[in-house]
């Protein structure tokens, strides 16, 4: 399993400062979902932690080391990263994408291994993609293609999966079926997975960990069903809620008030 943490750190652009002076520690072999509003810098810590930015002070540190100070192609056979909203090369097939998860394997003399082959094949089988390999990326559905994503990213046979909002534009059955494939990855094999979720209820029922940013801080982290709270909600969303037990899974459920029908008045 990989570790992963994060020291002092400050991020931003310029002179706007998104995240000030933050700790951080990622269970290793668990599932941490970052939530908190738009805007407050949750795809920033993510981008930091793979490295993709550089930080203004503090430091990430992977399997005891500076990921600063580390070699890229080190960092890839470490840690795999997935973008929010990934562009797709045109005119490539399933199987070309999840093969270029192999390209930190590979070197100028380095030719096309079994290996390679291998671990291409077992990333096609558990995404269920075996079946669309030969498939144009641009011709799938928007949950297939987020699975040939996931499956580029498990080429690469990393400990380490982050993923920056991977159900958005997916509809709840297939936001279920990519939450289900992490689950599994973290289950069978004992990934650590690290990603930013909007919908709280599934974000406690998928998560071990949960870190809630606000006002360029951590504002809470901990285990959904001892941090989600009707307070927290008005505290990072500035929304009033009411939290009670999924009576599926038992873990938080928020319910938010707001307008709408009410057929309870109607049944009295």
């Amino acid at each position: 399993m990989g570790s992963l943490t994060a020291n002092d750190l400050t991020l931003g652009f310029g002179d706007n400062i998104i995240i000030d002076d933050i700790n951080l520690v990622v269970p290793e072999g668990k599932i941490t979902v970052l939530i908190g509003a738009n805007g407050c810098g949750k795809s920033t810590i993510l981008r930091s932690l793979a490295r993709l930015l550089k930080p203004k002070n503090g430091n990430v540190v992977l399997n005891g080391e500076d990921i600063a100070k580390m070699k890229t192609k080190e960092i890839a056979k470490n840690l795999a990263i997935l973008p929010q909203s990934p562009i797709t090369p045109e005119g490539l097939t399933v199987n070309e994408l999840v093969k270029q998860g192999r390209h930190p394997y590979r070197g100028f003399t380095k030719k096309w291994s079994k290996e390679d082959d291998e671990a291409v094949y077992k990333a096609l089988e558990v995404t269920n993609l075996l079946p669309l390999k030969d498939r144009l990326v641009d011709s799938l559905s928007g949950g297939q293609r987020q699975r040939t994503w996931i499956a580029l990213t498990l080429a690469q046979q990393t400990d380490l999966l982050l993923l920056d909002e991977p159900t958005t534009y997916l509809d709840l059955t297939h936001q279920i079926d990519v939450l289900d494939l992490l689950f599994d990855l973290n289950e069978k094999d004992g990934r650590t997975i690290v990603m930013v979720l909007h919908d709280l209820n599934l974000a406690s029922r998928y998560a071990h960990h949960i870190i809630a940013v606000k006002d360029r801080k951590i504002h809470a982290h901990g285990k959904p069903e001892d941090i989600i709270t009707s307070d927290l909600v008005h505290e990072v969303f500035q929304m009033k809620c009411s939290v009670a037990c999924d009576p599926l899974f038992g873990t938080p459920m928020c319910i938010p008030f707001g307008k709408g029908r009410c057929v309870l008045n109607s049944l009295s």
